[in-house]
C-alpha cells in the first residue's frame, strides 16, 4: 500500500541525537510536550546511565506532557490536554530510548480524561522500534486498565513492557498515528505518478488553517456522460463530498480515506465507473493544527472542530468555513447536486465500524436516508448495526452531519462514518480481531464499493447484463493436472436451457423511492426495464411458470402487462401471490390447465424478494417495517 513516503518522525532527527550527550537535553518543550527529559533515580546526577529512561514527545502528532519516575522500575506519565482546553486528555504518542538490555519496566497513564472506552474491551496500546517499525499491539495479559485510589481515584492504563535492544528507539502510541507530513508526502506521490496527460484528480488547497497549514482538496471530475445543463432540464451531475480527521486523534480514519482515494485512482472496474459518473471532493484532513500538535480533539484554539459548524468564523474556523462556502456553492449550482456529505471519524468505545445518520420529519425522506447504511452494511463483514444511530440530538447540532441536512438541499444525504480504534467482532460474536492499517484501507474500498451499489439501486446507473458479468478465470490447459486413469470418459455437454435472469437482486432489501416530492434522484431517474424473457415468477424456480404459448383470455394489452409485474399492487395481498385468477397456471409438466374455484393455489412469498424494476413508496416502506406483510386495505386506496 502506497503512502509511506517517510517516517512520520523523522524530521525530529531522534535517531541522530540519541549518539549526543543526553544531560544537556533536560527540559521541556513544543507546546508542553517532554523533549529528550532523562528520568534519573533521586539524589543522581552527571551524565546518564544506559538504563536511565529518556522521553521524548516533542515531535509531529507527539503528546506526552510529564513522567516521574515513582519506583526502581515504575513510571507514572501524565498526557498534555489539548492546547486551550484541559477537557481532552486520551491521545498519547512519544518514544522512549536510552535502556538497558532486558530492562523490564511498568508505565502508568494516570490522567486519561475519558473513562468509557475501549480499554475496558480488550484495547492496548501499540509498541514499534527502530528496528522493527510495524505497529504491533501489546499482549492483553500485560495491560490493566482500573481505577486507583492513589491517583484522585481516577482511571489508569498501566502496561508492562521489556526492553530487548539497547539500540533501539521505541514508541508507544494509541492508535497509527497518520501526520500532517505524511499526508503531504502521499499527495505529492500520487501526484507525480499519474500521467500528466490524462489525469485523474486534481489538487488544490482550500483554504489555509491558523498555524498556515494547507488544508488540501482533492477533486475527481471526469463525468463525460451528462452536459452542464440546468438542472430544471433533468440533468444535473451528482456530487459527493467525503471530509476526514476532523478530530485530531482519528488517525484510522485518514488510513480509511486514503484507501478509498486509492481505490477511486486504481484502474478497477468500479473505480472507472464511478470516475465517469460522478464527482467527488475529498478534503483529506480538515483539522491540520491539531493533527500536527498531537491534540486529541481540538484545533490550535481549543475549539472542537465538528461542534462549531452552526458558528463557525472566517478568522477562528477558517477551515470549517472554507467547506461551508464550497457546500453551498455547489448546492445552489443549477448543474451540480449534492448527494452525499461523508463524514469519517475514528471511535474510541465501541467496536467494528458504523454510520450515524440522521431523522427526518419526511417519512419518505427519512426512510430514504436509511438505504445506504444497509447496503453499506452488506459489503463490510466489520460492520456493527447494532451501534448505527439516527437522531437529532441538539447537542450534536453543530456537527457536520447535523449541519448538512438542515442547511442544504433535501436531496443531501449526511453521514458519519465512524470506525473503531480497537476491532472488530468476528461471525461468532465474541472474539475481537485488532485492526491494522490494511482493515482500514478495506474500509475505504468497501465505501467506494457501496457508492456503485447504490446508484444501481436507485436506476442512476445501469445494471449490467449477465453477459457482461466478468466470468471466473480459469486455468490455461498447460496447467491443468492429467487425469490418474488411462481410460477417457467422453463427457458429454449439458444440454441448453433457457434461463431468466433477475435485473438486480439484493438480500432483504427491497426498498424503493417514489417518483416524486423530495426523493433523492428528483424524480428524474429512468425506469429500468424488466429483463428480456422474463416472467412474473423470475427469481422463483421451484415454483411454476408461465408459459407464452398458452392462449391469453380477451384482455387488453395494458392489464396483461400489468399480470406479469410481480411486484404489482393487484397481485400483492396480505404477502402473498394470489394467483386465483391467474388465467395462466401450468403444471409440472408443462401442460395448462384452469382451476377450479375450489382448489385455489397460493404461494407463499419468500423472505428475500428482488427489488422492484423500478421505484415506489410502497417498497420503501417495507424496509424499516422488515416484513411484505402488509393490510389489503392499504392496497386499495
Amino acid at each position: 500500500m502506497l503512502g509511506v513516503a517517510k517516517d512520520p518522525l523523522e524530521h525530529t532527527s531522534m535517531y541522530e541525537r540519541m549518539e549526543e550527550d543526553s544531560e544537556g537535553s533536560d527540559g521541556e518543550g513544543g507546546m508542553g510536550n517532554v523533549s529528550r527529559v532523562i528520568i534519573r533515580p533521586p539524589g543522581v546526577s552527571g551524565k546518564a546511565k544506559r538504563g536511565q529512561i529518556c522521553f521524548d514527545a516533542a515531535f509531529e502528532t507527539g503528546n506526552l506532557g510529564k513522567a516521574n519516575l515513582i519506583g526502581d522500575f515504575e513510571y507514572d506519565l501524565f498526557l498534555r490536554p489539548d492546547t486551550c482546553n484541559p477537557r481532552y486528555r486520551f491521545w498519547f504518542n512519544f518514544t522512549v530510548d536510552n535502556v538497558k538490555q532486558d530492562q523490564k519496566v511498568i508505565f502508568n497513564l494516570v490522567n486519561i480524561s475519558k473513562s468509557r472506552n475501549l480499554f475496558n474491551s480488550g484495547l492496548t496500546p501499540l509498541v514499534k522500534s527502530s528496528s522493527r517499525p510495524k505497529w504491533q499491539r501489546l499482549p492483553k495479559k500485560h495491560v490493566f486498565y482500573y481505577r486507583s485510589p492513589h491517583h484522585q481515584n481516577h482511571y489508569v492504563l498501566s502496561f508492562v513492557f521489556c526492553f530487548d535492544k539497547e539500540d533501539d528507539v521505541y514508541q508507544f502510541a494509541l492508535a497509527p498515528p497518520y501526520s500532517y507530513s505524511r499526508l503531504q508526502s502521499y499527495l505529492n506521490v500520487i501526484e507525480n505518478r499519474q500521467n500528466q496527460a490524462e489525469k485523474k484528480f486534481t489538487k488544490s488547497v482550500l483554504t489555509k488553517s491558523l498555524q498556515n497549514r494547507n488544508v488540501d482538496l482533492i477533486t475527481i471530475d471526469h463525468v463525460t456522460g451528462k452536459l452542464k445543463t440546468n438542472r430544471i432540464d433533468r440533468s444535473f451531475i451528482r456530487v459527493i463530498v467525503i471530509l476526514c480527521r476532523s478530530h485530531a486523534n482519528a488517525s484510522p480514519a485518514s488510513f480509511m480515506c486514503q484507501g478509498f482515494l486509492e481505490f477511486l485512482l486504481s484502474s478497477h472496474n468500479i473505480a472507472k465507473i464511478l470516475r465517469e459518473n460522478f464527482v467527488f471532493k475529498i478534503v483529506p484532513m480538515v483539522n491540520p493544527d491539531g493533527v500536527f500538535l498531537g491534540n486529541n480533539r481540538c484545533n490550535l484554539i481549543g475549539q472542537d472542530m465538528n461542534r462549531v459548524w452552526q458558528v463557525a468564523t472566517e478568522f477562528s474556523h477558517p477551515e470549517i468555513y472554507a467547506i461551508k462556502n464550497m457546500l453551498r456553492e455547489i448546492d445552489n449550482s443549477d448543474s451540480y447536486q449534492i448527494d452525499f456529505v461523508v463524514d469519517l471519524h475514528a471511535h474510541t468505545s465501541l467496536h467494528g465500524c458504523f454510520i450515524y445518520g440522521n431523522t427526518y420529519e419526511d417519512v419518505y425522506r427519512y426512510e430514504r436516508h436509511l438505504v445506504f447504511p444497509r447496503l453499506f452494511a452488506g459489503n463490510a463483514p466489520d460492520y456493527a448495526a447494532n451501534n448505527m444511530i439516527f437522531n437529532a440530538d441538539e447537542k450534536k447540532s453543530g456537527c457536520a452531519r447535523r449541519f448538512c441536512c438542515e442547511r442544504l438541499s433535501d436531496t443531501v444525504n449526511a453521514y458519519t462514518l465512524e470506525i473503531s480504534m480497537g476491532g472488530h467482532y468476528l461471525k461468532d460474536g465474541k472474539t475481537v480481531a485488532a485492526y491494522t492499517e490494511e482493515g482500514y484501507y478495506r474500509c475505504g474500498r468497501n465505501l467506494a464499493r457501496t457508492f456503485l451499489q447504490y446508484y444501481r439501486f436507485i436506476n442512476v446507473l445501469p445494471v449490467p447484463l449477465p453477459t457482461e458479468v466478468r466470468q471466473k478465470k480459469r486455468r490455461p490447459r498447460t496447467h491443468q493436472s492429467r487425469s490418474r486413469s488411462k481410460t477417457r470418459y467422453e463427457v458429454k455437454p449439458r444440454p441448453k436451457t433457457t434461463r431468466c435472469y433477475a435485473p438486480i437482486s439484493y438480500t432483504n432489501l427491497s426498498i424503493c423511492y417514489d417518483s416524486g416530492g423530495s426523493s433523492d434522484e428528483g424524480g428524474f431517474s429512468p425506469t429500468r426495464t424488466v429483463a428480456p424473457g422474463s416472467s412474473h415468477f423470475s427469481g422463483y424456480r421451484n415454483y411454476r411458470r408461465v408459459a407464452s404459448s398458452t392462449t391469453i383470455p380477451s384482455t387488453s394489452s395494458q392489464q396483461h402487462q400489468q399480470t406479469h409485474d410481480q411486484f404489482a399492487l393487484l397481485r400483492i395481498k396480505s404477502g402473498r401471490f394470489d394467483l386465483a385468477h391467474d388465467p395462466l397456471l401450468h403444471d409440472y409438466c408443462g401442460k395448462t390447465k384452469s382451476q377450479s374455484p375450489e382448489k385455489q393455489t397460493r404461494f407463499e412469498v419468500p423472505v428475500n424478494v428482488p427489488p422492484k424494476p423500478y421505484l415506489s413508496i410502497i417498497d420503501l416502506n417495507q424496509l424499516t417495517r422488515g416484513s411484505l406483510k402488509m393490510k389489503s386495505a392499504s392496497f386499495e386506496d
